[in-house]
């Protein structure tokens, strides 16, 4: 399955036989609101299931970050009960910049569930496209997926600096938290060093993914040669998870996601930080 699916072909998918139509995952999610299930319950995609990337996407904030991987039990329960089958396809969605997607496209991969793709637009791409919507919730089957984790490679703190050295290690956030001219969430400013700045905002253009000609001339631009090991982080693991899909849309898949990102790296003082535009 191709890691994006316009809004024509998944209309169309869901239109098909019942036993063949992808089970619909709606990730809405804003870090100051409003929440998303308010914006899912006004409407989303026929059939789609609200999928809360706190609670389902990530496991309790704490020494791991503000958005650690969630424990696999708990994930298949949810996956399960939002009705994902383990040899079925799964498409998912938000209504911002993809990111959040991005988050459960590739905790799915992670799971070892290779059937998901991210929904080319978004939820707003749905309804511009003039696609129906539903404000009724589902009552999925529930589905039989085995979370087996290590379908995605993850990277841990060590790692993420060996390759910030070694390879090559993209720092998913704005510049100004890149740089430490500000840091509002996280508690210290600034970067892993090494790390090269690559904002998530330039994968998508007008709330759609840039081709893959156009992430792989991005990515080059960044520095990224031929058959170099990558990765990527953010502020907690989940903007970072766009790189990795932009990565693989430009034909460099299988890249490192360092999960705890620098919310578990700035919690240990011992840990380096640079400032400033370069990497230091």
């Amino acid at each position: 399955m191709r890691p994006l699916i316009s809004t024509t072909d998944l209309a169309a998918a869901l239109a098909g036989p019942a036993g063949d139509r992808p089970v619909v995952l709606d990730v809405r999610w804003r870090l100051t609101g409003p929440p998303g299930a308010e914006s899912y319950r006004d409407g989303h995609v026929p059939g789609a299931v609200f999928t809360d990337l706190d609670r389902v996407l990530a496991g309790e904030p704490g020494e791991g970050g503000r958005h650690p991987l969630p424990d696999p039990t708990d994930l298949q329960r949810d996956l399960r009960a939002a009705g994902v089958r383990a040899d079925g396809p799964v498409v998912v969605y938000d209504d911002a910049d993809g990111s959040v997607a991005a988050r459960a496209w590739w905790l799915l991969r992670w799971a070892g569930h290779g059937e998901v793709a991210v929904l080319d637009g978004g939820y707003a791409a749905w309804t511009a496209d003039g696609h129906p919507v539903d404000s009724e919730p589902p009552s999925p089957e529930p589905g039989d997926i085995e979370v087996r984790p290590g379908g995605m490679p993850v990277l841990d703190a060590d790692e993420a600096a060996a390759l910030a050295r070694d390879g090559l290690l993209l720092d998913a956030r704005a510049a100004a938290r890149y740089s430490g001219e500000t840091e509002p969430v996280d508690p210290r400013a600034g970067h892993i060093p090494g790390a090269v700045n690559a904002p998530f905002a330039g994968h998508t253009a007008d709330g759609r993914w840039r081709t893959p000609e156009e992430l792989a001339d991005r990515f080059a631009g960044l520095g990224l040669r031929p058959g170099e090991p990558v990765g990527a982080y953010c502020g907690s693991g989940v903007t970072a998870s766009s790189v990795v899909l932009a990565l693989e849309i430009a034909g460099h898949p299988g890249a490192g996601l360092y999960a705890g990102s620098w919310s578990h790296w700035s919690r240990n003082p011992a840990r380096p930080a640079a400032t400033g535009d370069l990497p230091g």
